[in-house]
């Protein structure tokens, strides 16, 4: 949740890059930063498509806290 905050303050549901992410959370390991992404993904509060221009790539959108907190399965 933390690191979430944090780049949503920064994009809100604005599209950015891993490398956009790496900078803002200030993690100089890209593992760790795949691994928040990827986490963040898998808790459905974050979007991943392929980039236009280069298929390697990824483009990451965030969702809306408050339609993020709709996904959230209590158990």
């Amino acid at each position: 949740m933390e690191r979430y905050s944090v780049l949503w303050k920064k994009f809100k549901e604005n599209e950015f890059e891993h490398d956009d992410a790496s900078k803002i959370l200030k993690e100089e390991k890209d593992g760790l930063v795949s691994a928040i992404l990827s986490e963040l993904k898998k808790h459905g509060w974050l979007t991943i498509k392929l980039h236009p221009d280069d298929s390697r790539k990824r483009i990451y959108k965030l969702k809306n806290p408050e339609d993020a907190i709709e996904t959230i399965e209590i158990t």
